[in-house]
């Protein structure tokens, strides 16, 4: 296990300018909420109307990108080498995600915003049948493919540069194939500094959104202690701040993992009772009918802004979510990006775009429509004002039409709450990576972001509530969606180079005729039958490949060719490389690998059915392992092999000349980054 650190990593070209610009807002807020409120309402008003139309295309792009690789042949490309193999379990990745991604903005958003629809729907005659189709395809339009598909580009791109490049796992990476190595100069300090920002004023916002609906459950269940009010929201602030740091200092999987499993089990334990205690039958129909909806007019309503109507409804609702999507992204971008290792870019793709969205129908499906049924069916006419009045306690009172409603509710605010911390933690532990360079970090520095995120809520709630929210969410979303499209041209670009390694590096993996004497083929069959023990597996590496690799750097270097042979003990491997320049950067390795005996052997009676364990001597380059055999080989064949693989890395090279100057070093704990000495700084 590696060491934490215990001083400060803090690369302060990023640091520094961020830090900055949070002290002078929270200093300006705090000397003149009211003129600051008022200046939040002018900015957010000005870049809805100037900009409204570049978040819906971006969006759109994103969608369609995705999309496109998911489908095509990059879908069968890993995020990370190619043996690696995914660091959570399917079910822990998607809790994890799913608690990252939006989780408070289904409990704020799925009853309540059916229902404002349906009272005032941009389209329809208000609380008429077609208003409620109107408001739930409205609903799925906002947090459905579009705003998953935000989160889902943002963390591919992170992921596949980060872990299949080896490249630090920031927003400035994503721009190497386009840059160079000025990513590692003001211009990546820049990128990564509006990153470091958005991802600061999304979680705010979100907090803030979280902490006005605990107060509100908080006040319905005990309205005799707890007032509605700006001072009780922000001690729950630094309640629950309390909370996220104890979380983040246990870092990733104990605090974050745990908490995020057990928001799973209560919003699905919710969703459930809302379900099975509401019109079952109905929501199911709805959940139908709402999803063909919305996939029939999901190009109309991609490219709508309501260019023919005059009003504010486009810019309070769509573009605000969306922009507040965009501003969150780097966060959950990073995170899902950190726990994503090892899976394929289909994988990904498919499982953070779908497999949410499902989640999230259903969920606005339950919620949505059996509210949109008490008042429709039932009479219950007072949701829709309550609701009106206060967005923050529409879940509440939704509860009141139904049994167990004190349980309910506690069980909401619990939700709120884990939600809430696991927000703030993982927000925490992406935005204090981002300010280091992606290094390890010591605990005060996470703890001061955790404190700095809640400190950002606060003073933005003071200076005029969702408003202020909207603004710093909405603003800080724009310089960074420009960032995200300029990325998408680096990935397209990094992938096509990509295509050409492949294409010159494809080979044969069949063991080939490597035992060159007339009872070659005896041997093979013992080889298949017999197979070797580890001390017989290394001994191999040792005695044949490694003496082989010393050949080959020899006449390397009689040629003036660099040429290094070393034995690593530790991972059981022999590694040759070869340079030339800053060109030429070729590594050749021999692992010993261990692989649990296959069925067929245990049930043949023989020696090798009665281990557990059976061993091979794997080639690896740097772009991973390449699953075959070495053991066997006769030392000719060993570096006739070595010379194949570097003459495919050399047509690599000719077919590619613009290829990137990625250097990466392959470790069985992942990859380590030679960064330039600029970036250490």
């Amino acid at each position: 296990m590696l060491k934490k650190p215990s001083r400060s990593t803090i690369l302060m070209p990023v640091f520094a300018p961020a830090v900055i610009v949070l002290v002078l807002l929270v200093v300006g807020t705090i000397s003149n909420p009211d003129a600051a409120g008022e200046l939040f309402n002018q900015v957010l008003n000005y870049t809805t109307t100037t900009f409204g139309w570049f978040y819906m295309l971006a969006v759109a792009l994103f969608l369609i990108f995705i999309l496109v690789l998911a489908f095509s042949s990059y879908g069968n490309i890993k995020l990370g080498p190619d043996h690696a193999e995914p660091d959570y379990k399917f079910s822990e990745w998607f809790a994890m995600l799913f608690s990252a991604g939006y989780g408070i903005a289904l409990l704020f958003y799925g009853v309540s915003e059916p229902v404002v629809h349906f009272a005032e729907p941009p389209n329809s005659t208000p609380q008429t049948i077609a208003a409620a189709k109107e408001a739930m395809q409205i609903a799925y339009f906002h947090w459905g493919l579009h705003t998953w598909a935000i989160y889902t580009f943002t963390g591919l791109v992170l992921a596949y540069f980060g872990f299949r490049h080896g490249l630090p796992l920031s927003m400035r990476s994503t721009l190497f194939p386009l840059i160079g190595d000025k990513v590692y100069g003001p211009i990546g300090h820049g990128v990564d500094v509006i990153a470091l920002l958005a991802t600061i004023f999304g979680v705010a916002t979100t907090l803030g959104l979280s902490v006005s609906q605990i107060n509100s459950g908080l006040n319905y269940l005990m309205p005799d202690l707890i007032p509605i009010g700006t001072g009780v929201q922000i001690i729950t602030i630094a309640v629950i701040t309390l909370a996220a740091l104890i979380s983040v200092l246990s870092g990733m999987d104990k605090g974050i993992k745990r908490l995020s499993m057990l928001n799973v089990i209560l919003a699905t334990a919710l969703m459930l009772f809302v379900f099975i205690a509401g019109p079952s039958v109905f929501i199911l129909n709805a959940f139908m009918e709402n999803t063909g909806s919305y996939l029939s007019n999901i190009v109309e309503r991609t490219f709508s802004l309501q260019a023919y109507v005059h009003g504010d409804w486009i810019a309070s609702w769509t573009l605000f979510i969306f922009a507040w999507t965009i501003a969150w992204s780097p966060f959950v971008g990073t995170f899902i990006a950190n726990i994503s290792r090892g899976r394929t870019i289909r994988q990904f793709v498919l499982g953070v775009l779908f497999v949410p969205v499902i989640f999230t129908f259903f969920w606005f499906a339950v919620f949505g429509d059996t509210a949109l049924n008490l008042i429709m069916v039932e009479g219950l006419d007072t949701l829709i004002g309550d609701v009106q009045a206060d967005k923050s306690v529409a879940l509440f009172k939704l509860f009141e039409a139904l049994p167990f409603t004190q349980v309910a509710s506690y069980l909401t605010v619990l939700l709120i709450m884990t939600f809430f911390v696991t927000s703030s933690d993982s927000g925490s532990l992406v935005i204090d990576s981002i300010a280091s360079g992606g290094r390890p970090t010591p605990a005060w520095q996470r703890t001061f972001w955790v404190v700095i995120q809640g400190v950002v809520a606060s003073v933005l709630l003071l200076a005029g509530g969702l408003t202020a929210l909207q603004t710093v969410a909405i603003v800080s979303a724009l310089p960074f969606a420009i960032i995200l499209l300029i990325s998408m041209g680096g990935m397209w670009r990094a992938l096509i180079i990509e295509e050409h390694r492949t294409e010159s590096l494809e080979q044969d993996n069949r063991l080939p005729p490597h035992l060159l004497t007339p009872s070659a083929w005896r041997e093979r069959i013992d080889y298949l039958t017999k197979q070797p023990t580890r001390h017989e597996v290394l001994s191999y590496i040792q005695e044949v490949v490694e003496v082989a690799m010393h050949q080959v750097a020899d006449k390397f270097m009689d040629s003036g060719w660099q040429a290094k042979v070393e034995f690593d003990e530790v991972n059981s491997r022999a590694i040759l490389q070869l340079q030339r320049g800053e060109e030429v950067d070729f590594s050749y390795e021999v692992r010993l690998s261990e692989h649990d005996i296959p069925d067929y052997y245990e049930q043949s009676g023989s020696q090798v059915g009665q281990l557990h364990h059976y061993y091979r001597a794997e080639v690896y380059l740097r772009r991973g392992g390449l699953t075959y055999d070495l053991y066997g080989y006769q030392p000719d064949a060993v570096i006739n092999d070595i010379i194949d693989q570097f003459e495919k890395y050399l047509h690599f090279l000719n077919v590619s000349p613009d290829s990137l100057p990625w250097r990466m070093e392959m470790h069985d704990e992942g990859l380590v980054v030679e960064s330039s000495s600029e970036f250490d700084k």
